[in-house]
């Protein structure tokens, strides 16, 4: 799984050299940033049902026309599934934020994700709004501490933008 700390050496290893001064700051960046990721990791592991379902409520409020005949969300197992691929990037976004890099999103959700979504008829500014609602609506310092929430939103802000 892909991290910063894999990287670095993944990439000093193919250039058959040391981690560089430069490499060393990164890695050591992302450590001192592990504690917030956690808390982050943590606070959306304990209420990940409830970000999903008003994620997903957002999504279904912005886009009514769904629900209409022949749409993405027309019968309540095609609603489910819309929630289901929502819960699933919000356990890749845990996932990242627990291993302090974008690996998890990378090799399990955005490759190839756009394509499928386009095959069935799945229109991913649909799910830019869940995630974006669950960006906007994170309250500093009720939901996490300002750290944990700048990790959070990163990580949500790397979904949106790959969605796009």
């Amino acid at each position: 799984m892909k991290s910063v700390i894999t990287t670095t050496i993944s990439a000093a290893d193919a250039a058959g050299r040391f981690p560089t001064s430069s490499d060393l700051e990164s890695v050591q960046g992302n450590i001192q940033r592990a504690s917030a990721r956690l808390e982050a990791a943590k606070n959306l592991g304990s209420n990940h049902e409830d970000v999903v379902r008003e994620a997903g409520d957002a999504c279904f409020a912005k886009y009514t026309y769904l629900k209409n005949p022949g749409e993405a969300g027309d019968s309540q197992e095609k609603i489910n599934k819309c929630y289901r691929d929502i819960d699933h990037y919000m356990r890749l976004i845990n996932y990242s934020l627990v291993v302090g890099g974008t690996g998890p999103v990378d090799e399990w959700g955005i490759s190839g994700a756009r394509e499928v979504y386009r095959a069935l008829n799945l229109p991913t500014a649909a799910y830019i709004t869940a995630f974006t609602f669950t960006r906007d609506r994170l309250c500093v310092p009720r939901d996490m501490s300002a750290q944990a929430g700048v990790e959070f939103t990163s990580a949500l802000d790397y979904v949106i933008n790959s969605l796009c």
